[in-house]
């Protein structure tokens, strides 16, 4: 038995409940991003401790970090990563992986938020164009997750979604035409079994007979959350946030996702690739954009005890984070930190009468 294992017994054993956050305020997530801005490697212009597209999500947590606390002391970092790797890869931060290509278009569109540089818009431009280039009617619609079109995946889908969608909102009158992409893989995307009877999302569909199965893992349910969001905000349409709503309350109560009270992801009981690191703090941090685009903020108890576990179960002396929530701390990556970054921001307080707030049915 894992060493966590018996932490989490034991826990269990002395208070007889599951792992809990022991406050009602979530910690300052200053010291984590410190931490990984240290990790940051100048000269490359990427996290060197993780993978290419791992590091679209660093560079989108640290800007999410400024554009919530008002701090910019790191937008450096953004013009450094940008000038560094423009000509990476095909340029334009694409890549064979529709997937990876995405992750890097919503980072630029942040770093357009923050900073107002049009340039970093555009390139989100090119790279949202290049995803739909790998749209056609193999099993009914959808992206491909590579140029090769072997393999129908949520992710790649969903990321368009989220992607077009916030285009939509920032170009004016040249938007409609990615709003309507963004519906359109939307509606097939409800309609093609990769979201279960159960509201969970799996991982992509069989080439051969387009059934939809594999890993259920956190950032698939996360990324849907921000993007029908997304498309309430650049349609006013609220139907997208009850769906969301619905999804949400699927995987925070799921005890496939929360093992014992504690955001899990399925690969940590033995060990995850360099892709595994991220995508629990994708999935809190699309889980905070639906927070905090719903009136009652239903998520904030859940996101602020998550981020009070990790705080005091996972964090070494130098305010570093590992892979598992509940502890104990392992071998700390960028795309480890970045995670807890994510949690940390989306888990402050959401000022009063947030303007990004939306009326939406609460769940029975």
């Amino acid at each position: 038995m894992r060493l966590r294992h018996l932490y989490r017994l034991m826990v269990g054993l002395i208070t007889g409940t599951a792992l809990v956050g022991c406050s009602a305020q979530a910690p300052s997530e200053v010291p984590a991003v410190d931490a990984l801005v240290r990790l940051y490697d100048q000269n490359s212009g990427v996290w060197p401790t993780t993978g290419w597209w791992n590091s679209a999500n660093a560079l989108t947590a640290l800007t999410n970090y400024m554009i919530e606390s008002g701090d910019h002391r790191y937008s450096w970092v953004l013009q450094n990563t940008y000038d560094k790797k423009i000509h990476a890869e095909q340029g334009d931060f694409i890549n064979p992986y529709v997937d990876d290509t995405g992750w890097w278009a919503l980072a630029w569109i942040r770093a357009y938020d923050l900073t107002g540089d049009r340039r970093y818009l555009d390139t989100a431009q090119q790279d949202v164009d290049f995803m739909w280039s790998n749209h056609d009617g193999a099993c009914g619609g959808g992206l491909w997750w590579t140029v090769n079109h072997e393999y129908k995946n949520a992710i790649a889908n969903e990321l368009f979604i989220k992607a077009a969608a916030e285009l939509a909102t920032r170009i004016g009158r040249a938007g409609q035409n990615y709003l309507q992409h963004a519906i359109t893989v939307w509606q097939w995307f409800d309609q093609s079994g990769l979201i279960t009877n159960d509201h969970l999302v799996t991982d992509g569909l069989d080439r051969t007979s387009c059934a939809a199965g594999g890993t259920l893992w956190t950032y698939n349910q996360g990324v849907l959350l921000g993007a029908l969001a997304d498309l309430t905000k650049a349609t006013g349409d609220p139907s997208y946030l009850d769906r969301a709503r619905t999804l949400a309350d699927a995987s925070t109560a799921s005890k496939d996702l929360n093992v014992d009270g504690v955001l899990t992801e399925s690969c940590e009981q033995n060990g995850c690739d360099i892709n595994g690191p991220s995508f629990k703090g994708i999935y809190v941090r699309c889980l905070g954009e639906l927070n905090r685009a719903l009136k009652d903020h239903p998520y904030t108890k859940y996101l602020v005890g998550q981020a009070n576990i990790a705080h005091d179960h996972d964090r070494n002396s130098d305010n570093e984070y590992g892979l598992h929530w509940a502890g104990p701390v392992d071998h700390v990556t960028a795309a480890s930190q970045q995670s807890a970054v994510d949690l940390l921001v989306a888990a402050q307080p959401i000022p009063r009468d947030s303007p990004t707030a939306v009326s939406s049915s609460p769940s029975a």
